[in-house]
């Protein structure tokens, strides 16, 4: 091969590397909801207050082993431990210093729907936004409010501990890309009003599918077995199926469903355990209408078999 011939060749993977850099750069933009694009609204704060509970905020933002007033100070600071490497939970108290007290309504409604902070960067989707994104803006901005008002912490909380390969957050747009996009909720597929309003639930401020949908080894979800359990995030244990499947709970009345949430106890007179346990205490302080739209919109999933994989444990 002639030096030329060399040479044009260089200069082809050069030019196509730069291409593909720059195609790359264009498909990973973190976007940003603007001001404009919100609704005009007189926010509900006590719809706010009932947003933050369906969202079980406090299960994963107040400190470990809140009580009481407590639960209403999101300082942050628990560790979730993945596959991937660590994530700190945040402090997303009114704190300008170290939490969201200096975010516009924008900034917030950005971080829920479009996973990106206001300084233009991906938040990890250890931060459920790709089912915030399915919830309503007016709650959303309901939300905000309701949180401006709680107790403003100044707690720093240490950054995430990750592999370098995991941490560079510009590779999040090509995760959104691929995952952000297969979690739209649909609530009108002939779905009467009240199953509409356990789907919106559900899928949006509750985002029972974090836990409860299996993942991928990119960490994105499973769709084909949307709310058919798995291996916990954590790596720990296996999440239930909460699918009609005789693997799931299809033992499970409506009724049966509903009292669950409301009392935490399960059909069998066994109680929740685990995280579940505190998602039972924010789904408590729903209205009973709620945690009946939530029981009928489950008993109307398509039932999923799970084959529960256990780890081998090690050897004595």
């Amino acid at each position: 091969m002639s030096a030329k011939i060399k040479k044009n060749w260089l200069l082809f993977g050069f030019c196509s590397a730069l291409a593909g850099l720059a195609i790359f750069w264009f498909l990973t933009i973190p976007k940003q909801v603007d001001a404009s694009e919100l609704p005009k609204y007189t926010v509900d704060v006590e719809n706010g207050r009932y947003m933050f509970y369906a969202g079980g905020c406090a299960s994963c933002h107040a400190k470990k082993g809140a009580v009481g007033k407590e639960l209403l100070e999101m300082v942050g600071g628990k560790e979730l431990k993945t596959p991937f490497g660590s994530f700190f939970v945040p402090n997303i108290s009114p704190d300008v210093q170290h939490g969201i007290g200096g975010w516009s309504d924008a900034d917030f409604v950005t971080a829920m729907v479009k996973g990106t902070s206001p300084d233009g960067k991906h938040y990890f989707p250890s931060f459920p936004y790709a089912s915030y994104q399915n919830m309503k803006l007016t709650d959303i901005l309901d939300l905000k409010a309701f949180m401006d008002t709680l107790p403003a912490i100044s707690s720093e909380v240490k950054d995430h501990e990750l592999p370098l390969i995991f941490s560079w957050r510009r590779g999040l747009g090509l995760w959104k890309l691929l995952f952000m996009k297969n979690s739209v909720a649909v609530y009108d597929n002939g779905m009467d009003d009240v199953t509409k309003r356990g789907a919106y639930l559900v899928q949006g401020p509750a985002h029972c599918s974090e836990c409860h949908t299996s993942r991928n080894f990119l960490g994105g979800p499973d769709r084909s077995r949307f709310l058919a359990g798995g291996p916990a995030p954590e790596g720990k244990g296996f999440i239930p199926n909460l699918t009609p499947d005789k693997t799931g709970i299809g033992s499970w009345s409506q009724a049966d469903i509903a009292y669950s949430l409301e009392s935490g106890f399960t059909p069998d007179f066994d109680t929740f355990g685990s995280t579940m346990a505190e998602v039972q205490v924010n789904m408590a302080k729903l209205t009973k209408q709620d945690r009946q739209a939530i029981a009928r919109y489950i008993k109307s999933l398509k039932a999923i078999k799970t084959v529960k994989v256990e780890k081998p444990k090690k050897p004595d």
